[in-house]
């Protein structure tokens, strides 16, 4: 579904914009004081290319190569190898919206007027990102110092008509011809726009931006398959007090215990053994969504003109801010899932489950039960942890020790992909787990769960999972499991009796 259109000023843009284009096909557009921007700052970079003095990004090679002073004849093609060279990517394809989410970024930093681009340039990102164009970037050749490099240059490499790229049907074709196909001119680069349009950290902050909206929904759904779980140990709420969380005054874990007790609300099945299913809602989140806002509201280039017309070298592409909480980010997915699978496990023991059956089975001994559905949530988990390990503690010198540190944040950001996935099955799994148990409880003891967990329940069976009986094919269930945790359907179910939750 095609959202309203984004207008792109000269001072940022919001999270939700970024989802926006990336996600939701939103339409671009540049604000008349963003093009007046790249017109000022276009005229600065004009006159210093008149002069004979030699400018950085202007007039010179680029990184170890700055030492060689370029002449007007040669400044074009400078810009033209500069984004050729650079877009030397490997690997699998990543995926469209992280592709979005980057040009929409860089068109940002573009309409800044800190790059010193012309308005056109910035004009045909956008007409790229209107018309559907995806270039195909690869996962590896970034660093993530002097920006996401390799990724970039093969975003510009599409607005010079170069390389390939993936039409809005889905076909990857000559990103000539699609251009072409869109009544799109290739762009032909000038002075400093090719060094401009490759020298950001816009696809490791897109995928923080998207990582952020998806843990802010598992969070949420982990607090949910937390109080079902506990519902269905027979456990006890007391622990959920907001008087006890207040002497500890963190807010994510207030946040979560309020969250559990309006899940459990009106519960039958509440307060009969000591049990409590601990579920930590990780605060970090509020920390890695002010680091995103702050470099939202940046423009991330090298060199950059600055408002009296000075063309200065900097350091800002360096990734390790972003690169930082993206490691954060994937720490927090590993712990939270590791106490979702021991919650799950507890279900599972009928020496902890206070009478559940075993491997909550039809009949123990004929019928396993869950008990591999946990083996896959502990592989999961297992792997979870591997991917906790930072990236951004790593370092690779490059380009003749011109760039001796670099942030690694693009390969921190890939990994927190692969572990907000782990998170949300492992999730899934427990949210399987925990409503077989508690329909279980229902129809063994007559115990009545609370509304909000009956509502859950009812949805996940209208979403197709099924509920307590005799062993069948598991792995369909649990991928409709997933998908009803992936998609809000969880959150939506559980707020539609307790109304909205943290």
């Amino acid at each position: 579904m095609t959202m309203h259109t984004v207008v792109v000023g000269s001072s940022g843009t919001t999270p939700e914009e970024v989802l926006a284009v990336a996600r939701d096909g939103a339409r671009v557009e540049l604000h008349p004081e963003a093009v007046e921007a790249l017109r000022t700052a276009r005229r600065f970079i004009d006159d210093l290319a008149a002069k004979p003095e030699p400018v950085y990004g202007v007039s010179t090679g680029f990184g170890a190569l700055a030492v060689r002073h370029i002449g007007p004849d040669l400044r074009a093609q400078l810009q033209r190898n500069i984004v050729r060279s650079h877009a030397a990517g490997m690997g699998p394809r990543v995926e469209r919206e992280v592709v979005r989410a980057l040009m929409f970024l860089r068109l940002k930093t573009l309409a800044s007027g800190r790059t010193g681009v012309r308005p056109h340039v910035a004009q045909t990102m956008a007409d790229v990102l209107n018309a559907g164009i995806t270039p195909v970037v690869h996962e590896y050749g970034s660093l993530g110092c002097s920006g996401d490099l390799a990724p970039l240059s093969h975003c510009a490499l599409t607005l010079m008509g170069e390389g390939e790229a993936e039409g809005p049907d889905g076909v990857v074709r000559p990103a000539g011809e699609l251009l072409a196909a869109h009544g799109i001119t290739p762009v032909e680069l000038r002075e400093k726009e090719g060094l401009a349009l490759l020298n950001g950290t816009d696809g490791m902050l897109g995928m923080l931006l998207m990582a952020c909206a998806d843990l802010a929904r598992l969070f949420t759904s982990a607090d949910i398959a937390a109080a079902l779980t506990l519902e269905a140990l027979l456990g006890t709420d007391r622990v959920l007090a907001p008087e006890l969380h207040a002497i500890r005054p963190h807010p994510g874990q207030a946040a979560s215990a309020a969250n559990m007790l309006k899940v459990l609300d009106g519960s039958g099945l509440t307060g009969h053994h000591q049990d409590d299913a601990y579920a930590p809602r990780v605060a970090h989140l509020t920390h890695a969504r002010t680091v995103a806002e702050r470099e939202l509201a940046a423009a991330v280039d090298n060199p950059v003109v600055l408002p009296d017309g000075r063309v200065e070298s900097n350091g800002n592409f360096h990734g390790a801010p972003v690169a930082y909480v993206l490691d954060f980010l994937a720490v927090a997915c590993a712990d939270l899932a590791s106490v979702a699978e021991r919650r799950t496990d507890r279900l599972l023991d009928k020496n902890r489950s206070h009478g559940l059956p075993p491997f909550l089975a039809h009949d123990a001994g004929v019928d396993s039960g869950l008990m591999i559905a946990q083996y896959t949530q502990a592989a999961l988990v297992s792997e979870l942890k591997r991917l906790a390990v930072p990236a951004s503690v790593d370092s690779i010198p490059s380009s003749a020790m011109q760039e001796d540190h670099v942030s690694m944040g693009w390969s921190a950001a890939r990994k927190l992909r692969t572990a907000v996935d782990g998170l949300a099955r492992v999730i899934a799994v427990e949210v399987y787990a925990a409503a077989r148990a508690v329909e279980l409880r229902s129809t063994t003891a007559g115990l009545v769960p609370g509304a909000a967990a009956r509502a859950v329940i009812a949805e996940l069976r209208r979403a197709g999972v099924q509920g307590p009986g005799e062993d069948r094919y598991l792995a369909p269930d649990l991928g409709a499991a997933e998908a009803f945790v992936r998609s809000g359907a969880l959150v939506a179910a559980a707020e539609s009796v307790t109304g909205p939750l943290a």
